[in-house]
């Protein structure tokens, strides 16, 4: 089985001025959520198992190392490979060292900002069926229409991890 159930771990970040953050949905943290020991393709699990639960657009690579967010979507990382040291939530939030197994589901509107990574750190990136893709870098120009629409994005059908009966779902509930 690739998959175990740890209890997640939450956080409400505030708004900073500049990285709004989610006031109403939390920020989640699985650790080693998906067992990783003994494959030889790490990479192709992670992608699995999220693409499984109803999570697509996947993309390999790292995490930005300015602060950025998304205001039209919400975001799953995976880390498949490495480590690396991320801070969330903006300049208020919580700086949090990742590793292999780990998910991370950030609801629109969460900044995050790579501060280290190992040299073979890959992250497995996923979006939910709903929702559009943008990048906010938290300027006061985009701030007053990243304010309207991460209120308005659909909370998903699914947990990437768990799928339909994840705790992602029990927390997001509206």
């Amino acid at each position: 089985m690739s998959k175990r159930k740890p209890q997640p771990v939450t956080f409400l970040f505030p708004d900073d001025g500049a990285i709004p953050n989610n006031p109403a949905l939390p920020f989640v943290v699985y650790r080693d959520a998906i067992n990783l020991a003994g494959t030889p393709d790490p990479e192709s699990l992670v992608e699995n198992v999220i693409a499984g639960n109803g999570w697509g657009n996947l993309w390999r690579n790292g995490i930005y190392e300015y602060v950025h967010y998304h205001s039209m979507i919400h975001e799953a990382l995976g880390i498949a490979r490495g480590r690396a040291k991320v801070r969330f939530g903006g300049a208020n939030g919580e700086e949090l060292d990742i590793g292999p197994g780990d998910v991370v589901i950030l609801p629109a509107g969460t900044g995050h900002q790579c501060l280290w990574a190992s040299p073979d750190l890959v992250v497995i990136g996923a979006y939910p069926k709903t929702g559009r893709f943008d990048l906010c870098r938290g300027s006061k120009a985009e701030r007053e229409k990243a304010l309207a629409t991460i209120a308005q994005v659909p909370v998903p059908d699914s947990d990437p991890v768990y799928g339909k009966n994840g705790p992602l779902l029990k927390l997001w509930a509206k």
